[in-house]
């Protein structure tokens, strides 16, 4: 093809560029490019990035015909490969909400922090529970990424396990403060938080007043916790405890399980052994909260063993503390990967696009080698 060119006196010149492909053909040009695609690039695979742009200014006849035959024999041997890709943000944020709905026990509240994609049609949903002392507007960086991906999410905030319980506390009294929170009445209101969220979702669709009417897609939500969050959401997928009241939840389709918990009175095997919600399990090598948890990495990994095959998928980040998962650090904690911080939301966002979506390309990546070609070599990640 290249002598063809030659001899029709074809000038070509190249560049390099992503993403889309523009054909024109005039009487005297025929122009071949790849333009940027409106995604961000994060969004071409890193083998493809090197895609090349051809414009042809044919100076005869021949040369048309040899250019037209390039643009074609180009579409399949240089087109960008854009397989799936769980890396950078496809929407923008088009609004959040700060709501309170009132709880089925009296005299109660739960706070909400709902944001919406610029997307249209229904949406579907990830609640997400914060941990012990935390509230409706932390983890902020899966929030963001999550609404970027095109999910409606919802955070929730538990009252009386939440930040008002180190407000007005002195240092010295906080750690003092969480213990006396972390009990199973406190467990049992937050599950009980999640079904009155879930039982509000489908009043809202039907609700034609409601800012939530004809955006939330109720058959397809999916939850996520971290620390006393995870073991909210372990809780509302069926994890059976002697301490704390289970209600497996159909509703919930999906579970993203942040630094999850073993029982400390029963085995691993006889908690989790019948849950068949697909899971995704994270820790790190240090994710343990000395003083306030008996929990180590070996416990929290206990989860994943005792899961049954099938749907079910492990992140341990190396050397990542419990925090990690976090939008800050604690205090005399090593200073954040933020590496991390791209593992978790690629690998949840894939996780939920597989689960959530149906999405197939999704799945194959987790599971074919898509998850470990973003991680480091010390991480370790597994699927059964």
């Amino acid at each position: 093809m290249s002598s063809v060119l030659r001899k029709s006196g074809l000038v070509v010149e190249t560049c390099f560029n992503p993403t889309k492909i523009v054909y024109r053909l005039s009487s005297d040009t025929i122009t071949f490019r790849m333009e940027t695609n409106p995604m961000s690039h994060n969004q071409v695979s890193m083998s493809c990035l090197t895609i090349p742009t051809f414009i042809f200014h044919p100076l005869n006849q021949l040369g048309k015909y040899s250019a037209f035959a390039l643009i074609i024999t180009s579409s399949f041997c240089c087109a960008p490969c854009l397989g799936y890709d769980p890396v950078g943000a496809l929407f923008d944020l088009e609004e959040s909400h700060s709501i309170e709905i009132q709880s089925s026990h009296e005299g109660r509240d739960i706070p909400l922090l709902i944001s919406l994609p610029g997307k249209n049609g229904l949406l579907p949903v990830i609640l997400f529970s914060h941990g012990l002392g935390g509230s409706r507007n932390g983890y902020k960086y899966v929030r963001t990424y999550w609404t970027g991906r095109g999910y409606a999410t919802i955070f929730l905030q538990h009252p009386g396990s939440d930040e008002s319980l180190l407000q007005g506390v002195a240092p010295s009294q906080a750690l003092r403060q969480l213990r006396g929170a972390a009990t199973r009445k406190n467990m049992n209101l937050r599950v009980d938080d999640v079904t009155d969220v879930l039982d509000a979702m489908s009043v809202w669709t039907s609700d034609k007043k409601s800012p939530f009417y004809g955006r939330i897609d109720t058959n397809n939500v999916g939850m996520a916790g971290h620390s006393m969050g995870a073991k909210t959401a372990q809780l509302m997928i069926g994890q059976q405890g002697w301490l704390s009241r289970t209600k497996k939840d159909k509703r919930i389709r999906a579970a993203v399980l942040m630094s999850p918990s073993s029982p400390s009175l029963q085995s691993a095997k006889s908690a989790f052994g019948s849950v068949t919600t697909p899971c995704l399990l994270l820790t790190g090598t240090r994710d343990s909260v000395p003083f306030l948890s008996d929990q180590s990495t070996e416990t929290r990994r206990a989860v994943f063993s005792a899961l049954p095959s099938g749907n079910a998928y492990e992140l341990v980040l190396h050397n990542a503390t419990h925090s990690a998962f976090t939008d800050r650090s604690r205090r005399n904690d090593t200073p954040p990967n933020p590496k991390h911080h791209r593992a978790i939301e690629a690998l949840t966002t894939a996780f939920w696009d597989a689960y959530l979506q149906g999405n197939e390309e999704a799945a194959n990546w987790l599971r074919n080698g898509g998850a470990k070609a973003i991680l480091d070599t010390q991480d370790s990640w597994q699927s059964k």
